[in-house]
């Protein structure tokens, strides 16, 4: 069957206000910031964005507002040739926003968002056509019952699910059973499993429902994952870091070139920490969605070590060890 788009991503989008400091102030203290700059991200635009720089047919649905964050939002889309024809604008109604305060020591960030109740996507605006119409559908679970009926609606339509996950919903067993592709923040696996240990929270996972792919990431140490029985580890790429912010939107929208790609696991781990990699060394959400030729140069450097990788020693040595499932 013939797909008129490649890449459909139903979720979350925001408009970032970032605040550069020297250093992140302590508790209750004060500090001058360098710079403040307006910067779309979130998680779902973003990693659409970064499958449009890919050269991926992508599109995105979501709310957003009638306001200048909004404005802002849907002209960063378009700008990458994302098809927002589906775009919903919500009137009188604020876009989401975030206040991201960034350490320029380290480029890490702590995130202050907000999300206007106006801009809840409800099922019935999202229209069976668009997912049928694609080859992959990439969500988040904010909008759980939005995200359910995507994701029940493409298993549906034989159309694989992707999702990024970082935080525990109420009913998100309703959009996990129809989940193929999971890659989730570092802490969430525990958090839902209640099992401390990666590699046992993750089997549970793929246990439990089903899912082709049960996967992590590590922060600065990369991602674990399990498929097709074996399990795979691809360390993190050493890069001078300005900002950490949209790293790992960019690694889901990597994930999902490389899928469509017909990547071998190894490799789309790889490729997607390097991608995410390259985005860390700009300021914002998008500020260095690399090209295809950046990613495949980055590896290339670390295949000779001339760019070092960063490795979780004990998950390395684990998945060294155990090979496959037991």
């Amino acid at each position: 069957m013939s797909r008129a788009c490649d890449v459909l991503g139903i979720g979350l989008n925001a408009t970032d206000t970032l605040l550069l400091v020297k250093e992140f102030p302590p508790y209750a203290g004060k500090v001058a910031f360098d710079r403040e700059m307006l910067s779309p991200g979130g998680q779902v635009a973003t990693a659409i964005v970064c499958c449009a720089k890919l050269g991926l047919r992508a599109k995105y649905v979501g709310t957003i507002g009638d306001d200048v964050r909004g404005d802002i939002q849907r002209q960063s889309l378009e700008g990458t040739g994302v098809d927002t024809s589906s775009l919903i604008v919500r009137k009188n109604c604020p876009n989401q926003t975030a206040y991201i305060v960034i350490d320029e020591r380290t480029g890490e960030r702590t995130v202050l968002w907000q999300r206007a109740d106006c801009l809840r996507l409800k099922p019935a605006e999202i229209q069976t056509e668009d997912i049928a119409a694609a080859r992959m559908l990439h969500i988040d679970g904010y909008d759980i019952d939005a995200a359910a009926h995507a994701a029940k609606t493409a298993h549906e339509n034989n159309v694989p699910v992707s999702i990024d996950v970082d935080t525990i919903y109420p009913g998100f067993e309703s959009v996990l059973k129809y989940v193929d592709y999971l890659v989730a923040g570092s802490g969430w696996p525990a958090k839902w499993t209640k099992e401390q240990d990666p590699f046992k929270a993750l089997s549970k996972i793929q246990a439990e429902y089903g899912t082709k792919l049960a996967a992590m990431t590590l922060g600065d140490l990369g991602s674990l994952a399990l498929y097709q029985g074996r399990w795979y580890y691809s360390p993190a790429y050493e890069v001078v870091c300005a900002d950490t912010t949209g790293a790992g939107d960019v690694y889901h929208g990597a994930f999902c070139y490389a899928i469509l790609s017909g990547m071998a696991m190894e490799k789309a781990l790889e490729f997607s920490n390097a991608a995410a990699a390259i985005n860390c060394t700009a300021i914002g959400a998008r500020g260095h969605i690399p090209a295809l030729s950046e990613i495949e140069a980055l590896i290339a450097k670390g295949r000779t070590g001339e760019v070092r990788r960063l490795e979780d020693a004990e998950v390395a040595g684990r998945v060294r060890a155990q090979g496959t499932r037991k």
